[in-house]
């Protein structure tokens, strides 16, 4: 080993030079010359010149693909073929295709490379990298059924063929040979079409020849750049250099590109994460638009810009189209670096209209920079179900502990376990609420994970104790560096056990981060996820117990010294895959093999495991949580966390949040008010700050702040079995948590853009956070008929499709209930939501337009599995003024665990029922019947009606009716 006594080298200094600026607080947004630019990005820009040349064509442009009409093959739900793509003209590059018809309705496209398929190519700088295009990501990402569904060819010619499939979505897919494109229809009319530009790109291998350069004979004029392959910018295609490193890219050019059209869509969503509003923007520049595509290549980015297609640290590849009466959806499957162009065009049927009554046709342009070129597509009437099959293919959210969903702390960093202990008493002596405190990386002893600093942490036992008398739980961050240092045991293993990401020699890869110099755990091997599972066991993880929970931060993997802040593409994971094929990936698997340990940390009472990761990707919403990274405490970012959350709702990954009060920098009193107002309805609620922040937990504020905080937090407190209700959908079809209004709403047209208010679950709450410094009010979009009420006054707002002022002063929370819904919700105050278990209910009445409510309350025991054998509560509640009852009933199916858990919860009663919108009628009228199912008689218990003040609703109080959460009840109101 290198004598480290006898100084810093350069890369050391230059590394902790970077370390340093972590630590201050910096003035200045991210530093864009660390991040690619699309013309840095070699494939980015040729994929980009290539659609530049097929524009400047015109009309004279054919894609140099094609279908060989003598492979096609339709068998099984299933077309094979090969498609041919032709190089200057004449020779050919064989693609395997496979288009696969699904069960679920929807369909998958892929297309691969057949000479590297079988391996018959050459790999430079004697690389031991796999020679196949990387097909993989699907055995991380997917997890529903890719059985194929029964079909119908309802045409063949000699252009191409017709298939019928999802019986139940009358679909179809009309695949057209030359040049190959496929159009998919839904109700006869096109949804989306596929190579329509003609923008396919699959860069084939090819060997590299050092190509002789002709000057122009003296009086010839040079012949213009035909439009193939030849007249794109080729410097790139064997090595790029970037941020001083060399990506040896021993496999030449090996990007897919494809366009993916949506005639008659203006708005498309998705793609997280980034920081643009939820509708997404155009990308190829004029006013109000990027001039880059949006990038997915997750990445640390040290204080990130606002309203940027800029990648940031997850990446969702999952973009939906929505219009009256239909959505469309498409997944491209591919954990490489890609960029997505978006252009709007205006497409009218007759010129005379100027314009009037066009349609809008929204172009995209996908391109990856290795893999396969494998796409999903999802056509139905709602964006309901486009998520419903998306996520049935990609898995369901996690139905989280209940602590989860509660209100966490956390900073880097608690310095001592005698300060977490002063910090939970604190809390209790300002009788605010919170669950969860979190430690980040200084607690270890010199940043080793799975260890404790004795002399700050000399007790984490009793810590832990302290907070699990209050039903508290900890949190200890885990990233996937692992500190290289002689005689650290975890270290020692990694590297015996060959469990380690390498370089592209296939070596031990060293990098930088927190601890210095590091090694990476590649989570792509299998035994490293075995390893890492024993790694949390309570007598390895010593001071560790089952209120402790886990951070997986840093594993985009951030590396201090690596290009762009990551590791380089040309390092080897396990089966000698490049990191460029799975970078994206890289986050997924390490929450995965974390999700796993803590799964099996108690196999005799499995509880669920709570996991926070930094980088996702599609799937990832099976194992946890996500927030949106290193923010700060500025007004324009919290505005930015709304679009952003909802952009991971409807993106399948719903449990998502953002850090209160911004990780960077000091936010003001009001701004950090107003965060805690807007972080009640995030799912995901915490409060963290950087090291070098004032403390700011709510009791600190001081006066009236501390108290205005401290409502909000009991409000989430107060909603829990709301919010908790929303999470089981989500875990049981789906359903984003907090939902945006095209999602709600999918006729209203002027709505569809919205993405500064929402919906919780659905619940018919609509929020509004205040984002503005000094606001006194907000303006909310209302997009129906219905009656919607201020939650707290009970203030009347009406009028579809208008803007409507809300008072909105600081104490002030901007929420509405939409007539129709019931939500349920607990109201006794309490230190943390486990000391709720078994305090009774609240259920809000909200009345429609026709005198009509509905809505849904789920149970467990919020930390078990045992609610998958029936040990849970579901039950749906109908109110209606016809019949002048409200009646509860069961949902779901009964199990062996039912009868236990229904006994255990039978004392648990609603023990108050608020009407909002109570007829006057009731004014004279006392009580009303309650009847539980098996109880020999009814009883009358007292009600009270109240006036409105004016522009307000009456409403009606039903105290104590006695009736069981769990039980089938009716309450007569005649």
């Amino acid at each position: 080993m290198r004598d480290r006594t006898i100084g810093l080298s350069w890369l050391e200094a230059w590394v902790l030079t970077i370390v340093f600026c972590y630590f201050i607080t910096p003035a200045v947004m991210v530093k864009h010359e660390n991040f690619k630019t699309c013309d840095q990005s070699g494939f980015c820009k040729r994929n980009r010149q290539y659609a530049d040349s097929a524009a400047d064509r015109g009309s004279s442009w054919t894609s140099p693909y094609k279908i060989d009409p003598h492979t096609l093959e339709v068998k099984e739900g299933q077309v094979t073929a090969t498609i041919l793509k032709s190089i200057d003209g004449h020779d050919s590059v064989e693609l395997p295709l496979i288009i696969t018809f699904l069960h679920s309705g929807s369909a998958r496209i892929t297309v691969d490379e057949k000479k590297r398929q079988l391996g018959d190519v050459e790999l430079r700088h004697g690389s031991q990298a796999r020679k196949e295009r990387y097909s993989g990501a699907a055995d991380w990402a997917i997890v529903g059924d890719l059985t194929p569904a029964v079909v119908n060819v309802s045409l063949i010619d000699d252009e191409g063929l017709t298939i019928e499939y999802g019986q139940a979505t009358n679909c179809k897919a009309r695949i057209k040979y030359s040049p190959f494109s496929i159009d998919f229809f839904r109700n006869e009319e096109v949804q989306i079409k596929i190579n329509d530009q003609g923008l396919m790109n699959i860069e084939h291998w090819r060997a590299k020849v050092e190509k002789e350069v002709k000057e122009p004979i003296e009086g010839e004029e040079a012949q213009p750049p035909t439009a193939t392959e030849h007249s794109i910018d080729e410097s790139t295609w064997w090595e790029e250099t970037f941020g001083g490193n060399t990506d040896s890219k021993p496999r030449g050019p090996e990007s897919v590109g494809l366009d993916i059209t949506f005639p008659g869509y203006e708005h498309v969503f998705g793609i997280p994460e980034h920081t643009g509003p939820l509708s997404l923007k155009e990308t190829r520049g004029g006013t109000g638009n990027y001039d880059q595509p949006y990038r997915m290549y997750n990445a640390d980015v040290f204080e990130y810009e606002m309203d940027s297609p800029m990648t940031l640290y997850g990446s969702i590849p999952f973009m939906q189209a929505h219009r009256q009466g239909s959505t469309a959806g498409v997944f491209w499957l591919n954990a490489a670096e890609t960029w997505v162009d978006i252009v709007k065009t205006k497409v009218s049927s007759n010129p005379l209209t100027l314009g009037i009554g066009a349609k809008t046709d929204t172009h995209t342009h996908w391109f990856s920079e290795s893999g396969i070129l494998d796409l999903f597509v999802f056509l139905a009437p709602t964006p309901k179900e486009v998520i419903q099959s998306y996520t049935e293919l990609t898995g369901l959210s996690q139905l989280p502990q209940q602590f989860a969903i509660a209100y966490h702390q956390c900073r880097w960093n608690y310095v001592t376990d005698e300060d977490v202990r002063d910090v939970d008493r604190k809390f209790d002596r300002s009788n605010i609420p919170y669950d969860v405190i979190w430690l980040d990386i200084e607690y270890t002893d010199g940043k080793k994970y799975f260890t404790w600093d004795s002399h700050t942490f000399p007790d984490p036992i009793g810590m832990g104790k302290q907070l699990d008398s209050h039903d508290r739980k900890l949190v200890t961050i885990i990233d996937p560096h692992i500190k290289n240092e002689g005689g650290y045991s975890i270290v020692d293993a990694l590297k015996s056990k060959s469990l380690a990401v390498n370089n592209k020699d296939n070596n031990l890869y060293e990098g930088w981060c927190w601890p210095g110099s590091s090694h990476w755990i590649d989570c792509f091997n299998p035994a490293s996820i075995k390893w890492w599972q024993d790694l949390f066991k309570y007598s390895a993880f010593i001071g560790t117990a089952s209120n402790t929970f886990i951070w997986n931060d840093m594993n985009e993997p951030s590396v201090f010294n690596g290009p762009e802040t990551t590791m380089p593409k040309d390092n080897l994971h396990h089966g000698n895959w490049e990191h460029r094929d799975v970078h994206n990936l890289n986050g997924l698997t390490f929450a995965n093999a974390t999700y796993n340990a803590l799964l099996h940390r108690d196999p005799k009472s499995p509880r669920r495991p709570f996991v926070l990761t930094r980088a996702f990707f599609a799937g990832s919403q099976r194992m946890g949580a996500t927030w949106t990274g290193d923010n700060q405490a500025s007004w324009d970012h919290l505005a930015a966390s709304i679009p952003m959350i909802l952009a991971n709702n409807i993106a399948g990954f719903p449990f998502v949040g953002a850090d209160v009060g911004g990780f960077f920098g000091n936010p003001s009193k009001e701004l950090l008010t107003r965060w805690y107002q807007a972080g009640a309805f995030y799912p995901f609620f915490r409060g963290h700050a950087h090291i070098d922040t004032r403390r700011r937990e709510p009791y600190l504020v001081g006066e009236p702040y501390t108290q205005i905080i401290t409502q909000a937090l009991r409000l989430r407190y107060q909603l829990l079995p709301a919010w908790y209700t929303a999470f089981h959908e989500a875990a049981t079809d789906g359903s984003p948590i907090v939902r945006p209004h095209y999602y709600v709403h999918p006729s209203d047209e002027k709505g569809f853009a919205v993405g500064d208010q929402f919906y919780i679950g659905g619940t018919g709450l609509l929020a509004k956070p205040v984002t503005s410094e000094g606001a006194e009010s907000v303006d909310f979009y209302i997009p129906d008929e219905e009656n919607y009420y201020d939650y707290f006054d009970y203030t009347i707002v009406h009028g579809k499709g208008k803007m409507h002022k809300l008072h909105a002063p600081l104490d002030k929370i901007p929420l509405l209930m939409q007539g129709g819904h019931i939500i349920p919700r607990k109201d006794r105050p309490r230190r943390s939501s486990g000391l709720m278990k078994f305090d009774p209910f609240t259920l809000v009445v909200a009345l429609d337009n026709e005198g009509k409510a509905e809505g849904t309350v789920y149970v467990d025991d919020g930390e078990s599995f045992d609610f998958q054998e029936g040990a849970f509560i579901n039950r749906r509640f109908f109110f209606d003024l016809k019949s002048q009852s409200l009646e509860s009933q069961a949902i779901g199916q009964t199990g062996k665990r039912s009868k236990e858990y229904h006994k255990t919860m039978a004392t648990v009663r609603i023990d108050k029922i608020l009407v909002v919108g109570a007829p006057a009628k009731w004014e004279t009228r006392t009580g009303v019947l309650a009847m539980e199912e098996g109880a020999k008689q009814g009883r009358t218990v007292p009600l009270s009606w109240h006036k409105g003040e004016p522009g307000k609703a009456a409403w009606a109080v039903v105290r104590d009716p006695g009736l069981a959460i769990g039980a089938r009840w009716k309450i007569d109101f005649s």
